[in-house]
């Protein structure tokens, strides 16, 4: 892996107008849905049809297909922080649709490693891909959050809207 330096991922006003969840998005979650649904199957069948493992053969076709992405959400009276881990992915790798209330983190990146000797070749192709999804605690404003990318950690810093700001409840005398 590459050490990287901070990049940033989208100049703030591109992250809201060129990246909001659209049909793309839809397709490509619908994609992966399937992927993971034909390699759940796949491990239904070769573990003999046993039934009441549907859960768990979910799980491992999803941790074979995707590469975890861990988070820390942190919520200030001002602003909706998210630190995801995203190892070996680059800037141009990683992809980052918001709305107001929703966050979705995808990236795809192919490694390909090729090792000759006298008498052997390697040569081997790796996908990596991940894909996040998540409600978050206050609505945001799109067109001011920032993103960058350091040393496998994304940085998301979104200002909370004036109105998630000021929705404070008081207690009134009856």
């Amino acid at each position: 892996m590459k050490d990287q330096a901070a990049t940033a991922l989208q100049p703030p006003r591109e992250i809201a107008s060129l990246k909001p969840f659209t049909d793309d998005f839809s397709r490509r979650s619908e994609e992966i849905y399937h992927s993971i649904a034909r390699r759940a199957f796949e491990i239904f069948e070769s573990s003999g049809r046993v039934s009441g493992r549907n859960h768990e053969d979910w799980l491992k076709a999803e941790a074979e297909l995707l590469h975890p992405v861990h988070l820390d959400i942190a919520e200030s009276d001002e602003a909706v922080t998210v630190r995801a881990e995203v190892p070996g992915f680059s800037a141009k790798d990683v992809e980052i649709r918001l709305e107001p209330h929703r966050l979705a983190i995808t990236g795809k990146r192919e490694t390909n490693e090729e090792r000759r000797t006298e008498k052997t070749l390697y040569s081997e192709t790796c996908v990596d891909q991940v894909f996040r999804v998540i409600d978050l605690p206050a609505e945001v404003n799109p067109e001011k959050t920032t993103a960058t990318l350091k040393d496998g950690i994304l940085q998301l810093a979104m200002p909370k809207t004036t109105a998630a700001r000021n929705v404070k409840t008081q207690a009134s005398a009856a």
